[in-house]
C-alpha cells in the first residue's frame, strides 16, 4: 500500500514539474517575443528624428505635424505595459502617416536620397514590427491556452502564472488594414 502511494505521489510530482516547465518555456517565449517588439519599436523611434529633420528642411510651416510625431515618439519610448505600447504605437503610426502626407506635397523632398533611404528603413522596420507582433501574439496565445486547458488550469495560477495581453491594432487601424487597396494604372 505504501509503495502504491509513493508511486502515485511520484507521478503527481512528475506531472507538476512537467506542467511548471511547460509554463516556464511559454513565459520565456512570450518575454522573448516582447523583447523583439521593443527592439524594433526602439529602432523606429531612433529613425524618426532624422526623418523629421529631413522633412523640416522642406516643409518648415508644418509645425503641427512635427509636434504630433514628436509627442507620439515620446509616448512609445515611455510606454510601460503592452496596452500602453500598443496605443502609443498606433498613435505614432497615425502621426507618421501625416508626416508622409506632408512629404507628398514636396516633390524635391520625395526626390531627396536621404529621405528615400530613411523612408525605406522605416518601411523595413514596420515590416519587422509586424513580424515581431505576430510572433508575440502567437506566444501569448500558446501561454494563455496552456493556462486554460486541463490539467494546467488547475495549477497554473497556483504556480504564479497569469495570462498575458495581446498586442492588438486599434479598431480604426484594423479597419484600414482590412480595407482593400485601390490599384489604378
Amino acid at each position: 500500500m505504501i509503495w502504491i502511494l509513493l508511486i502515485v505521489a511520484g507521478l503527481f510530482l512528475v506531472a507538476i514539474v512537467g506542467i511548471y516547465n511547460g509554463l516556464v518555456k511559454s513565459k520565456v517565449r512570450v518575454d522573448e517575443a516582447w523583447s523583439d517588439i521593443t527592439v524594433q519599436l526602439k529602432r523606429r523611434v531612433d529613425l524618426i528624428p532624422n526623418l523629421v529633420e529631413t522633412v523640416k528642411g522642406y516643409a518648415k510651416h508644418e509645425k503641427g505635424v512635427f509636434e504630433e510625431v514628436t509627442k507620439a515618439r515620446a509616448a512609445v519610448a515611455g510606454a510601460g505595459s503592452v496596452d500602453e505600447t500598443a496605443k502609443a504605437d498606433n498613435m505614432l503610426t497615425g502621426a507618421l502617416k501625416s508626416l508622409f502626407a506632408v512629404a507628398e506635397a514636396y516633390p524635391d523632398l520625395k526626390a531627396n536620397t536621404n529621405f528615400q533611404d530613411l523612408q525605406a528603413e522605416l518601411v523595413d522596420t514596420e515590416d519587422k514590427i509586424q513580424a515581431a507582433r505576430r510572433f508575440y501574439n502567437a506566444a501569448v496565445r500558446e501561454l494563455n491556452t496552456k493556462l486554460q486547458v486541463f490539467p494546467t488550469v488547475l495549477f497554473g495560477r497556483m504556480l504564479g502564472f497569469s495570462p498575458r495581453d495581446f498586442f492588438e491594432l486599434e479598431e480604426s487601424e484594423q479597419a484600414a488594414a482590412e480595407k482593400p487597396v485601390d490599384v489604378k494604372f
